[in-house]
């Protein structure tokens, strides 16, 4: 492409998208995202984290013509009251979450594996029984 994406975005829907959620942890695709948003209303969610000592910027006038710039961790979900009740979801089935175990490793020695399952790229979520 000749421009950037947050352009052809913005050309294809005449103003910008309600919402955009960047997953990635770059900081310049937080910034495009930021840009793709509807002026007036348009709200960006940053959920992916960037590395360490990295910053986002952007101009703004991204800020001023009425985006919202938002982060969350967790899906919003606060640790310590959301995750039992999460678990109490999955142990009495209200909550499905067979379906994104792709693997399975036996035994604690095989947690490495797991990782490096995981880091290859073709599981969803890797789950380790000791």
């Amino acid at each position: 492409w000749k421009k950037p994406v947050q352009n052809h975005i913005v050309d294809m829907t005449q103003w910008g998208v309600d919402y955009t959620f960047d997953c990635t942890g770059n900081t310049n695709v937080m910034r495009s995202a930021l840009e793709c948003a509807h002026r007036g209303w348009g709200t960006s969610c940053v959920i992916g984290v960037a590395a360490s000592g990295h910053e986002i910027s952007t101009r703004p006038f991204q800020l001023v013509t009425g985006r919202t710039w938002k982060g969350t961790a967790f899906g919003g979900f606060k640790s310590r009251r959301d995750v039992p009740l999460l678990v109490q979801r999955c142990v009495d089935g209200s909550l499905e979450v067979d379906h994104f175990i792709t693997h399975t490793f036996d035994g604690v020695d095989k947690t490495n594996d797991a990782i490096e399952t995981l880091h290859g790229g073709n599981c969803l979520r890797a789950v380790v029984r000791y």
